[in-house]
C-alpha cells in the first residue's frame, strides 16, 4: 500500500514520470521548451540512469564550455 502513494503521489520519491524528467532537464539548463515533439518524447522517455548521466554529461561539458560553444550550432544544441 506504501508503494501507491511514493508512486502517484506529487514529488513522490519513487516518481520518475515524463514530467519530472523534463523539469530536471529544465533546471540543469536544457532549452526543453524549444524542443519539438518529438525530442521531448525521447528526454521524457528516460530511465533514471540515463536521465543522470546526460546530466552528468551536461554538467561537464558546461564547465569547459569555451571550448565547445563553438559546438553547439553544429549539434543542433540539444545537448549543450
Amino acid at each position: 500500500m506504501t508503494s501507491d502513494s511514493s508512486e502517484e503521489g506529487p514529488g513522490g520519491a519513487e516518481e520518475h514520470g515524463a514530467g519530472s524528467v523534463l523539469r530536471a532537464l529544465e533546471q540543469a539548463g536544457f532549452p526543453v521548451r524549444t524542443f519539438t515533439g518529438e525530442q521531448r518524447a525521447v528526454f521524457a522517455g528516460l530511465t533514471p540512469q540515463e536521465l543522470e548521466l546526460i546530466l552528468d554529461l551536461k554538467a561537464r561539458l558546461d564547465a569547459v564550455e569555451p571550448e565547445v560553444q563553438a559546438h553547439t550550432v553544429v549539434a543542433g544544441a540539444a545537448l549543450f
